[in-house]
């Protein structure tokens, strides 16, 4: 049945859907020109704060494009290559590969969200070398993995108001995980998505006749470099096992140290750095690195271009208040009992222009956390809704999905067909049990 749903709407997609460089210029023109009619900005004014806003996101944008990079790197390493098909070997069917990736993109997303994006990607593509089975299927499926991420360990809205200092303190003081991330109505949210996420992928399999399978000898990763028969002094270092064996140490080292003597925690940051120390530990010499880099850096092309748009969106959104018109509308008609569920659709509105959930709290917690304590609502779970929120219309927004399709090869229209369908049913899953349980 599901199948039957799914391939109409993979090709209106591909036929409608543009690069998404297009979409985020169209995004752009849209965004301006809402905020020029509904806000007290002029054309002029909302023009100046795109301009201003374009390079917020350098620093974002180079932590993604590392996050790419170190990921491809670190699972080009043989010992990482070697990981992935011995767990690829689980699956020996094309259903069984669809939910074994769903799974295991679903469990590294909760552990960090960077983390799970990359290994996604990274075990599809290990999967299609060893099963034939839809490579579109398959790569939609490691990306809707991604969707819990903000119920998980690495979620920002939950981090942060349990985070001594954050800027809505004085209203509700600190909520701990306990309240939000370990909370009986979260837990029940993640429990549901692991069951669901999984069967609904599987049941998107296409016909044998009308599935996309790719050569997998296009997906085998290249092999470490030999040093040349006669190496110059240079060479000799560029394949010496000594310096990147030194370096990589070092790295580690210090990882060891940021995590278990000064207390440091998964961020964006220490998962880069994780990436890449193993990454050079694991590749053994500098040269091997440098092939492996050259290799990972051909998908980055779409985050460099397009971050810089994203942010000019998002300071339109946030600085002309069109973000704040938005989530005060959904909170106008809500109730105690339903300001959690408009929370979570006003969240997932947002989240198509302003990408960051961070800065979408920002935007959305000086109107939530007012109408939850005006309305008497739970503001844990309001709080939490608004991070589902986030990680939800993330299954629609090409922003998140360039890290996966860079690494498996593919572009959005490629798996947006299915995207679609994991949006309607996540939405249903999560908006019925935020409101209920």
């Amino acid at each position: 049945m599901l199948n039957r749903i799914t391939q109409p709407l993979s090709r209106l997609v591909e036929r409608y859907l543009p690069d998404p460089y297009i979409f985020v210029c169209l995004l752009t023109m849209l965004v301006l020109a809402l905020a020029s009619m509904f806000t007290p900005t002029t054309p002029t004014e909302a023009l100046s704060i795109w301009g201003q806003g374009f390079w917020n996101l350098l620093q974002f944008a180079m932590q993604m494009l590392l996050i790419l990079v170190c990921g491809y790197m670190l699972a080009s390493t043989r010992p990482c290559v070697m990981a992935l098909n011995k767990l690829a070997t689980f699956a020996r069917t094309p259903a069984q590969a669809i939910m074994l990736v769903t799974l295991v993109a679903m469990l590294a997303s909760w552990l960090n969200w960077g983390f799970g994006l990359v290994v996604g990607a990274l075990f599809a593509k290990a999967l299609a070398r060893q099963v034939a089975v839809d490579y579109r299927l398959l790569v939609a499926s490691a990306y809707s993995g991604f969707i819990v991420w903000h119920g998980g360990l690495a979620g920002s809205v939950p981090l942060t108001i349990a985070t001594p200092g954050h800027f809505a303190e004085a209203q509700i003081g600190i909520l701990d995980a306990g309240q939000t991330l370990f909370a009986p109505f979260n837990l029940l949210i993640l429990g549901t998505l692991f069951v669901v996420m999984p069967l609904l992928n599987r049941f998107m399999l296409p016909p044998t006749e009308a599935q996309i399978i790719v050569n997998p000898e296009k997906l085998v990763q290249p092999e470490p470099q030999s040093p040349p028969a006669s190496p110059t002094p240079a060479e000799r270092l560029e394949h010496s096992t000594l310096v990147g064996t030194l370096i990589g140490l070092l790295g580690c080292g210090y990882l060891l140290h940021y995590f278990f003597v000064a207390g440091g925690t998964l961020n964006l940051n220490s998962v880069i750095a994780l990436f890449l120390f193993l990454a050079i530990l694991l590749h053994r010499t500098p040269a091997n690195v440098l092939n492996s880099l050259q290799e990972a850096i051909k998908g980055g092309a779409g985050i460099v271009i397009q971050f810089p748009f994203y942010a000019g969106i998002m300071a339109v959104m946030v600085k002309t208040g069109l973000a704040q018109q938005i989530s005060s509308g959904f909170v106008e008609i809500s109730t105690s009992t339903t300001l959690p569920l408009w929370s979570f659709l006003s969240a997932g509105l947002v989240n198509i222009f302003v990408p960051s959930g961070g800065g979408q709290w920002a935007v959305q917690a000086p109107i939530v956390i007012p109408a939850a304590q005006e309305l008497g609502a739970d503001i844990a779970r309001v709080a939490m809704a608004v991070a589902w929120g986030d990680a939800w219309t993330n299954l629609i927004q090409p922003f998140w999905a360039l890290p996966v399709l860079a690494i498996a090869g593919l572009k959005a229209k490629d798996i947006m067909g299915f995207c679609l369908v994991q949006l309607l049913v996540s939405g249903i899953v999560i908006a019925l049990l935020l409101t209920l349980a």
